[in-house]
């Protein structure tokens, strides 16, 4: 009789061990393929964001090293005998021609500049705050002379008198893949959104509020200018959108920060409000990479455009939308190969245990077999069958389920993860984290970028082919695990031994 027929006979002869056997390596084989299955969806998932989002990177002055260079200066100037002046804030504007360079380096898919300044509205009126406590000219000159008038007042008398801006002026080169439009804060409600094509044209995207405050359709002029008002455009409305941002708290004392004073024009329009030494400056730059893993890449090559002075500026990479969303997905994946390395250690010692539990009972009968000239290998292959014949059955078995089982638990792992996540977003906001995006509009909403990002809320679940193949694999080798060591401790007696002794 050959050692297959014995297994078979023996598996039906044993069938509660059979059974226990087929149980438990069933249920093996369906957390380890869940497992891979959970990989492979939180894989793709993963790659679809990273697709769908990208990544941004901004362009801007490095503050912090301009700080500590005021700071250095200042300590040097203290030092000295001389005493000197404190030193004041300065913006350094981005070089136009400087930030379209870094535009044509590999994996940017899109880009947009920035220039933001503030104005004031000529022949229609801004949306007044509650307790706005800006001036009217007439009071300002009125509170710039009198008896009491400082002794060079003959001097500043020549200079234009400032007066309080009522409109925020976001000057872009593409409306659409502007911060607050990309978050969905903003949205185009009618007319047209300013492109790359209206660079130096005098156009303008209004908000709904304002335009029917005023009146106003596309179309239509309006006249900005200047806060020392030196400067006045007109401006024709290429289109109204609407927004959902409730202002900060000091929208409430000053008009120009309320959001429905918020206007959008070409950035050429916005460097005309701010004078001759704007002209072909911005003062920032957003490149959207075409995958998130490419923002090292870029920020490398873009190192070695010398048109850029590196001293002056800066990279930042705005990728927390993607991180927010890719963070859930990472764990679940993180948490399912761990679950893989776990159940395929925990079932090899357990089938082992039962193997050599098994065997520990048949001793008598494989020293009958050695005593009659049957070969040790085929005892060992005896044992492969039976054990082989129960994993092919929980293969079928894990194959048909494992696709609800792991559809079930990655889901809920994932929810379970999105709400720490969320938890952690929340956390960070009220305890006051950075809240802008240095290439924004200038009113700080990278918060509102990550919290209207929309949550991976399920994984596509699908068994496939490699899944299979890497799940039956493993099977198999916890088959031969499983057997072959408990049978090298029996197999290594002599049939006299195996028969003579005592249990």
């Amino acid at each position: 009789m050959n050692f297959i027929k014995r297994a078979l006979l023996s598996m039906k002869a044993r069938k509660g061990r059979t059974i226990l056997q087929l149980f438990i390596f069933t249920i093996v084989c369906v957390l380890i393929l869940s497992g891979f299955t959970i990989q492979s969806a939180a894989n793709k998932a993963s790659e679809l964001a990273r697709q769908e989002l990208g990544g941004d990177v901004t362009l801007s002055v490095d503050r912090e090293k301009q700080m500590k260079s005021q700071q250095t200066e200042s300590s040097s100037s203290s030092s000295s005998t001389t005493s000197s002046k404190p030193k004041m804030f300065e913006s350094t504007p981005v070089s136009v021609a400087a930030a379209k360079k870094l535009a044509t380096l590999d994996h940017v898919s899109g880009y947009n500049l920035y220039s933001n300044t503030q104005a004031l509205a000529s022949g229609f009126d801004p949306i007044k705050s509650s307790s706005d406590t800006s001036q009217s000219d007439d009071s300002t000159s009125t509170t710039t002379t009198g008896d009491k008038a400082p002794a060079d007042d003959s001097s500043d008398s020549s200079r234009p008198q400032m007066v309080q801006a009522d409109l925020t002026v976001s000057g872009v080169l593409d409306s659409a893949t502007a911060t607050t439009f990309k978050a969905g804060t903003d949205k185009l409600v009618s007319g047209k959104a300013i492109t790359a094509s209206d660079v130096g044209k005098n156009v303008v995207m209004i908000e709904k509020t304002l335009a029917e405050a005023n009146d106003l359709k596309v179309g239509d002029k309006i006249k900005i200018q200047s806060s020392d008002e030196a400067t006045t455009v007109e401006l024709t409305i290429k289109g109204i959108y609407k927004t959902s941002d409730s202002g900060s708290d000091a929208a409430a004392n000053f008009s120009f920060l309320n959001p429905y004073n918020t206007i959008y024009v070409p950035y050429t329009v916005a460097n005309t409000i701010k004078g001759s030494d704007a002209k072909d400056t911005v003062d920032s730059a957003v490149y959207f990479m075409d995958d998130a893993e490419n923002i090292t890449a870029f920020e490398k090559e873009a190192k070695k455009v010398s048109a850029v002075d590196w001293d002056t500026f800066k990279l930042d990479a705005n990728d927390a939308t993607y991180q927010q969303m890719i963070g859930p997905i990472n764990n679940v994946a993180s948490f399912s190969k761990n679950v893989v390395y776990i159940v395929t250690i925990a079932g090899a010692l357990i089938l082992a245990l039962l193997v050599m539990m098994q065997i520990r009972e048949r001793k008598y009968e494989m020293g009958v077999l050695l005593a009659i000239g049957e070969k040790r290998s085929k005892l060992i292959g005896q044992f492969l069958v039976e054990i082989l014949v129960v994993a092919v059955l929980s293969f079928g078995i894990a194959a048909v389920s494992s696709h609800y089982v792991a559809q079930v638990v990655g889901n809920q792992l994932l929810t379970q993860q999105n709400a720490t996540a969320s938890e952690s977003t929340s956390t960070t906001s009220n305890q006051g984290g950075p809240g802008g995006n240095g290439g924004g509009p200038g009113q700080g909403f990278g918060s509102s970028l990550t919290s209207n990002t929309a949550e991976i809320k399920s994984l596509d679940i699908q068994v496939s082919l490699e899944d299979m193949l890497k799940m039956g694999g493993i099977g198999v080798g916890i088959a031969f695990i499983s057997v072959l060591l408990p049978s090298i401790l029996i197999l290594r007696m002599n049939p006299k031994t195996i028969l003579t002794k005592q249990e």
